[in-house]
């Protein structure tokens, strides 16, 4: 009897088993929606839709994009960290949105950490220190030296656009000016497009742009005075690095990663970075993604300890810059 019992027990505890692993294991079997906080044609946005092309063919079901814009991704991220922890609502998110909003907005209604579930990054993406040469607002800013000088003449004249409010372009600005001890006037966008736009129209002076901007500087409509990071970017290699320029502390640059809701099965979420890590690996994908930054995957456990070095070491930036949101 007690065998029979133990066999009976043994059975029904495989049977409860079952729908789980075979869910994971036909996993996706409906359209899978990534979720995106920036516009159309933002780096976030190429890069969705990147990767999510590559994993229609690879998975044999469809990626959709949705844009959520507004509130320096704050929108789309809620939605996501709400959404039901099946892995058919995925966040595709700059870092802005995971490891600078937790530290200036006090209702933020999700945790970087606490309600998502890491699942790779894709690319690091530097930023360039933009003007628009026809603007007459900066006739004669051949350089860094001279924007800075131009705004040290004009305290909080030289305007500079951002993404949004708290935003690693606003953060790169901010920097700027903390370490050149001037005032400069931030200006936000909905979007890294909208603020390019914003650079065109001669709305702003200058702006710390993504990748995005490279077609516009090479067809001469926006010009680079610098790159963000330590080095050079590759595509522009006469354009220096503001670290060569007197600020050798100076290097800012950010990722674009997926999310799941907490919640969510670890072997999707696995199964999602297995995914993700093949597509970057193909040599056309590859080629998609490094026209937008230099593509880069980890594992759920190495982006999840990346976030939190993240978050203390922007925490430190914004109170040296002494950055607020009202």
């Amino acid at each position: 009897m007690a065998v029979a019992k133990w066999l009976a027990a043994g059975a029904l505890a495989w049977c409860a088993a079952l729908p789980a692993a075979s869910g994971a294991a036909e996993y996706p079997n409906a359209p899978v929606k990534f979720v995106v906080g920036f516009s159309p044609g933002s780096t976030i946005d190429l890069v969705a839709r990147i990767v999510g092309d590559a994993l229609s063919t690879r998975m044999g079901q469809t990626f959709v994009v949705e844009n959520r814009t507004g509130a320096n991704g704050m929108i789309a991220a809620r939605m996501v960290a709400q959404a039901k922890p099946d892995g058919y609502t995925i966040l595709v998110s700059n870092s802005s949105s995971i490891t600078v909003n937790p530290l200036l907005y006090k209702d933020l209604q999700y945790h970087p950490l606490k309600d998502f579930e890491p699942i790779t990054t894709v690319v690091s993406v530097p930023f360039i220190l933009t003007i628009n040469a026809e603007n007459p607002r900066v006739a004669g800013v051949d350089d860094v030296k001279s924007l800075v000088e131009l705004a040290r003449r004009n305290p909080n004249t030289v305007s500079y656009g951002s993404a949004g409010n708290g935003n690693l372009m606003h953060l790169a600005g901010a920097q700027l000016a903390t370490m050149s001890n001037v005032q400069m006037l931030h200006v936000p966008y909905r979007g890294a497009a909208p603020m390019e736009a914003g650079l065109l129209s001669r709305e702003v002076d200058f702006g710390f742009d993504t990748l995005s901007g490279v077609p516009l500087i090479k067809s001469g409509k926006l010009k680079a005075l610098a790159v963000s990071t330590a080095q050079r970017w590759h595509d522009l290699p006469d354009v220096p690095a503001v670290a060569e320029l007197g600020y050798p502390e100076f290097d800012i640059s950010f990722w674009v990663g997926v999310f799941a809701p907490v919640g969510t099965p670890p072997a999707i979420v696995e199964r999602l970075n297995r995914e993700i890590a093949s597509v970057a690996k193909d040599p056309a994908v590859r080629a998609r993604l490094a026209a937008q930054g230099n593509p880069s995957t980890q594992s759920p456990k190495e982006f999840r300890q990346k976030i939190a070095d993240e978050l203390k070491q922007n925490e430190s930036l914004i109170k040296r810059a002494n950055i607020t949101i009202d």
